[in-house]
């Protein structure tokens, strides 16, 4: 059997005989079908690269714990603002209720002071009302104690003392008017202050000033202002 030539391509020599046999063809790619799998060779260092991961793991803690702080601040400083807020809340009410309060301490002093000066009137009328038949007395008891041929000219009593003047007849009269007074159960003490003798014509009358102490008005303790009588 002759050798085929170099330059000649070579027969199968079953072409024939195993016909039935499919031949695999190579089908054309879907255009989005995924790109086969490549395999990748990193060249970097394997220390280079954990160096890498752990300063991006850094940085992303300290970015976290940035977050976390400026949120912890805000929270901070609006419960901070909200205290404020109700503290100073409690403050304008308390402040409230101080004025109220210095408004109502106002009027019960206006109150007070009105209480006082009616209580000051009661107190002048009873004294007026109580002195008024004192006063009665007072002035009977000065014309019974008053001899014949003295009269009185003027009365003014100013406490518990009361002073006398008038004219008399002689200064005989006078003195039996001042026994007349010390013995009388409303005076004491009574004392010759000034007398003088006067011709009037053919008369002769002698003036006085006497000063008698009123036991009425001591007893009570009065020191009311003076009463003048003439």
């Amino acid at each position: 059997m002759p050798l085929p030539k170099l330059d000649q391509p070579l027969k199968n020599p079953f072409a024939g005989k195993f016909s039935r046999t499919p031949v695999l063809k190579a089908e054309p790619q879907a255009p989005d079908a995924p790109e086969p799998m490549v395999m990748r060779i990193n060249l970097l260092d394997w220390r280079q690269q954990r160096r890498e991961l752990r300063q991006r793991q850094f940085n992303n803690i300290m970015g976290l714990a940035f977050v976390l702080a400026i949120g912890l601040v805000l929270i901070g400083r609006m419960f901070v603002n909200g205290k404020l807020d109700q503290q100073q809340s409690r403050n304008d009410y308390l402040r409230q209720q101080i004025a109220e309060v210095d408004q109502k301490i106002k009027e019960i002093q206006e109150l007070e002071k009105v209480k006082r000066n009616l209580l000051a009137r009661m107190h002048v009328i009873e004294e007026l009302q109580a002195s008024r038949s004192a006063t009665v007395h007072l002035f009977d008891e000065l014309v019974n104690t008053l001899p014949e041929g003295v009269n009185l000219t003027s009365v003014k009593q100013t406490g518990s003392s009361v002073l006398l003047e008038g004219a008399a007849e002689s200064n005989a009269r006078v003195s039996t008017y001042m026994k007349n007074l010390d013995a009388s159960q409303w005076f004491d003490d009574p004392r010759l202050i000034v007398i003088k003798t006067s011709e009037k014509g053919s008369t002769r009358t002698s003036e006085f000033t006497l000063q008698v102490k009123n036991l009425t008005k001591a007893s009570a303790g009065d020191d009311a202002g003076s009463e003048v009588v003439e």
